[in-house]
């Protein structure tokens, strides 16, 4: 925060903050701000959907317990392993897209999308998918059976159950998860770094630069304010997640 508002000197300035209004940064904020929202919505929706069939298992099932602890493994796995992971896999000699060139034809490596914004979609989403699995979870084992019997003795179909009692129980939590997705999405670092060699696209690549570029001296203050802005953000987005959870929890009980 200090550093956002001093110049390479050390002295007060709002020029860090003026250069955030650049054509540069503020197409790296909507790449941030496009990555983070599609890949919470893809890993919500997907995690949601995963998490339901894990729920309706028995809790004492094998294959239950293994989803949950690979969702958690997979959660986790991201960074340099995971970038390595998809070029080895789709990237212009993996093991998939010579698969497909060889026996289909088919060009999967394309123009190099994997290296730049929609790459990063793929790859997030495939740690956001069983990061929603692990924290919407408790959300579908919070709902009692004793609601969906009063539901069913009061005359209620299957559909009335969810649209009336399990739905608007659920919506808060799944709006919490999302927000949580984005947050992890908009702060993620690694994986990009790794995959995206030229341009920066999302915030945290262009504080990298502005803090490591060789070409372009005396930008650390700028990588500062970026630094900031990103903090700015995600804060946001938190407190609305705390909000959430808290008005969820007063039934998840």
């Amino acid at each position: 925060m200090v550093g956002a508002f001093q110049d390479a000197e050390g002295r007060p300035t709002l020029g860090n903050l003026d250069a955030l209004r650049s054509e540069a940064a503020l197409s790296a904020l909507r790449g941030s701000l496009v990555l983070s929202a599609s890949t919470a919505l893809i890993g919500a929706v997907l995690g949601a959907v995963l998490a339901y069939l894990i729920v309706s298992l028995p809790s004492q099932n094998l294959l239950r317990r293994s989803a949950l602890a690979v969702s958690g493994v997979l959660a986790q796995f991201g960074g340099v392993v995971l970038a390595f992971a998809w070029i080895a896999t789709i990237g212009p000699v993996g093991v998939v897209t010579q698969a497909m060139s060889d026996w289909l034809g088919a060009d999967v490596y394309g123009d190099g999308w994997l290296f730049g914004l929609p790459g990063l979609v793929v790859v997030y989403s495939y740690f956001q998918v069983p990061l929603m699995v692990i924290v919407f979870t408790p959300a579908f084992d919070g709902l009692r059976p004793q609601w969906r019997e009063a539901a069913v003795n009061l005359g209620a179909s299957t559909w009335d159950y969810w649209r009336n009692v399990a739905l608007p129980l659920l919506t808060p939590p799944f709006l919490g998860a999302l927000l949580l997705l984005f947050a992890n999405a908009f702060a993620a670092y690694a994986t990009a770094a790794v995959l995206v060699s030229q341009g920066q696209p999302i915030v945290p690549l262009m504080i990298r630069q502005a803090i490591t570029s060789e070409v372009l001296l005396g930008q650390a203050n700028l990588g500062f304010a970026l630094a900031l802005e990103m903090i700015v953000v995600v804060s946001v987005v938190m407190v609305g997640y705390n909000l959430l959870l808290r008005r969820a929890s007063r039934w998840m009980r």
